[in-house]
């Protein structure tokens, strides 16, 4: 198949955000229509409880620093949130104005606040007393930012290890730039080190330094690593040139254009956020052709919404009940085609399995397949922590986010799975925060309690 050309400045146009934000005009108008419920039910419909009423209130008064403000005090990563949260089903899906008209665009309007302090260049807090402890975070996804930034304001000497290049993990890397430019991600980090925080990228725990270091180092630890790579397929011609783990492939866009998926067909396995960020990605890129494969139906789905709604916007083609049995190679080393069987769900226990159908085997013809079928977990780290844990998801105490070992607390993917915890930014945010203040009442706080 003869490549197609598409220049750079094309891609890099592709990539640049789509949804424009408030003017200040809107802005204001949509403050207005707000009823600044006393009893909110939208500020319990968010997972870091922002006092959404309050900070709409700013906008229409004018104090943007402290619209900013208000947002970013209970979400260290509110200007992300504004963009990638599922409002319609948290916030604004409780907005009392459901009943009688169209809820509040808030989403939209943390966007504005947050942008506003963004441009202005606006520090928004300052480091607490220092208390004489001190506190290790390992990862600087939004989980260890919103624990570190928490643990500043009480006073911790924090260090944050990061694996990568920068800190701000699935926000700086792994979100499309088209729906969360690296920019806001990073401003978000820099409020945090500007705390004091001692950040150190390029530095994987485990292999750089070892976990026991960090135990002995530091009074106590946050876990916050997330997942890992996406697992193996398991099926022939997975090694082929032109397979691709779908985390690393939108995070190669992040950094710079690439020109091998122009003109290309391009098939993704999975559902979930990630699938749908490949896929889109994949558009942008100039593939000719662009289709999701999922061996379940668009009910089971793990993507939001509104990324489902963006893909078929963009034109990403949906194949349900379809699971790939084996990637064909073009006798070159790249791909070909892909081998696919048709599958039915079939009831048992409560729950709907995926059963492949007899005879339903068929060929699709692809030059590039992206594998987003999940992630697996960094086993080998949790074990070195001696944590305990079910297939590398970290046990915590809800109420704590404690683990096993009472010096060492958990955040964000790292605890999710097994009926624990959310896989949301937000979520992330508001469990590092947990972890934050459960440190705090136990080396600062009980300890200064008189006997």
């Amino acid at each position: 198949m003869n490549p197609t050309f598409i220049s750079a400045e094309s891609i890099s146009r592709n990539f640049a955000e789509v949804k424009a934000g408030m003017k200040p005009k809107e802005a204001v108008e949509e403050s207005n229509r707000c009823l600044y419920c006393y009893d909110a039910p939208c500020i319990k419909a968010c997972p870091t409880g922002i006092n959404i009423p309050s900070f709409i209130k700013k906008i229409a008064s004018g104090n943007m620093k402290g619209s900013a403000r208000t947002i970013m005090d209970a979400n260290p990563v509110g200007a992300t949130c504004s963009r990638v949260c599922p409002t319609e089903e948290l916030c604004e899906g409780a907005c009392v104005l459901n009943h009688s008209s169209k809820p509040i665009l808030i989403g939209n309007l943390q966007r504005y606040a947050t942008d506003w302090a963004i441009r202005n260049d606006q520090s928004l807090f300052a480091a607490g007393k220092s208390n004489g402890k001190s506190v290790a975070v390992i990862g600087g996804g939004p989980a260890g930012l919103s624990a570190a930034r928490e643990l500043a304001r009480f006073g911790f000497a924090v260090t944050v290890y990061e694996a990568k290049e920068q800190a701000g993990g699935l926000d700086t890397y792994g979100i499309v730039s088209f729906r969360l430019p690296q920019d806001i991600s990073l401003w978000e980090v820099e409020q945090v080190r500007k705390l004091g925080v001692r950040i150190v990228t390029n530095t994987r725990v485990g292999a750089d330094i070892s976990a026991e270091q960090l135990l002995e180092r530091f009074d106590a630890v946050v876990l916050a690593v997330g997942m890992s790579k996406v697992p193996m397929l398991g099926i022939e011609g997975e090694s082929l040139n032109g397979v691709f783990d779908a985390i690393d492939f939108v995070e190669s866009t992040k950094a710079s254009v690439r020109a091998d998926i122009a003109g290309k067909r391009v098939a993704v396995i999975g559902a979930g956020n990630t699938a749908i960020d490949a896929a889109t990605c994949s558009v942008r890129l100039g593939a000719d052709r662009v289709q999701i494969v999922y061996r379940r139906t668009s009910e089971e789905m793990t993507a939001y919404d509104f990324e489902f709604d963006f893909a078929k916007r963009d034109g990403v083609e949906f194949r349900w009940l379809t699971a790939p049995v084996r990637i064909i190679g073009d006798g070159n080393g790249g791909v070909a085609a892909m081998e696919c069987v048709r599958m039915r769900l079939e009831e048992k226990d409560g729950k709907r399995h995926p059963v492949p159908v007899e005879g339903s085997m068929f060929v699709m013809e692809v030059d590039a397949v992206i594998k987003a079928i999940g992630q697996t977990r960094h086993l080998p780290l949790v074990e070195q922590l001696g944590l305990a844990h079910k297939r590398g998801i970290v046990t915590v105490d809800n109420e704590t986010n404690r683990t096993s070992d009472p010096r060492v607390f958990a955040a964000g993917d790292v605890i999710f799975g097994e009926g624990q915890g959310e896989a949301m930014v937000v979520s992330a945010a508001q469990q590092g925060k947990q972890a934050a203040y459960a440190i705090y009442k136990q080396l600062v706080e009980l300890q200064e309690e008189p006997t």
